[in-house]
């Protein structure tokens, strides 16, 4: 057989604590994570036809055809996925409520004769996904929907140059120690939420005029200008204006 090397972006996702939840649930969230990824694809600009995708059991690991620019697999695409995974998650229930770990990395691969694909990359992409590290930033992020992993390399390469639409602040740097594979990665996490931009102060909702209190003087004056004042004792005036006939 016949191995061609190649450069490739890998891309592997996993689902949070998808075992126990049953065939039913099992199937469901698989076939939602397949759609997220296939619509956030599309909107990154990258044919999802084109992709090498095989089958984690409870995830998908996706080699990009060539020439996918390796940035849009950070931004647009994490942030598509996780858009798309809050809209999920905001109508299903517990069974089918899905967060993921996703991994990336870019390599020399050994592409098959029938589109098998091989080598170093897709073992470090899996080092990365089941790292410790990268497990806890998830189970400890109880709002998140996702939680991202960039090698070191793919990191260098896409994070760092502060392309638009990324920004390096929002990465940290980790170690990974995961059997043999000992590294440094870059985490991010999307949390359940969008961030929400300034928002306008909410108009102010007009109050009524308490009546005077049992005793107390009220006076009515005609003012000269265009309303009418009126005032109780304790000394609030409560000012109402009137249109001009």
């Amino acid at each position: 057989m016949d191995w061609e090397l190649a450069y490739r972006t890998v891309l592997a996702v996993d689902i949070e604590r998808s075992a126990g939840r049953g065939d039913p649930a099992l199937l469901a969230i698989r076939a939602a994570l397949r759609a997220v990824l296939r619509e956030s694809f599309g909107r990154s600009r990258i044919d999802w036809a084109q992709c090498r995708i095989d089958d984690l059991g409870d995830g998908l690991r996706v080699t990009a055809p060539a020439g996918a620019p390796k940035a849009s697999l950070v931004h647009p695409l994490f942030d598509e996925v996780a858009a798309r995974l809050r809209a999920h998650n905001r109508l299903a229930g517990p069974p089918t409520t899905i967060r993921v770990r996703m991994a990336l990395h870019a390599g020399d691969v050994r592409l098959g004769p029938d589109g098998e694909v091989a080598g170093r990359p897709l073992e470090v992409l899996a080092r990365l996904l089941d790292a410790p590290a990268v497990r806890t930033e998830l189970a400890e992020a109880p709002g998140a929907v996702a939680v991202l992993v960039l090698s070191e390399h793919f990191h260098e390469e896409t994070v760092q140059p502060g392309l638009p639409g990324i920004e390096p602040e929002d990465y940290r740097q980790v170690a990974v120690h995961n059997k043999e594979f000992t590294s440094t990665a870059w985490l991010r996490t999307a949390a359940a939420d969008a961030p929400a931009g300034p928002s306008a102060a909410p108009p102010a909702v007009p109050q009524a005029v308490p009546p005077p209190a049992a005793g107390a003087s009220r006076m009515n004056n005609r003012a000269t200008g265009h309303g009418v004042i009126y005032a109780v004792q304790n000394g609030v005036q409560h000012i109402t204006t009137t249109p001009r006939n």
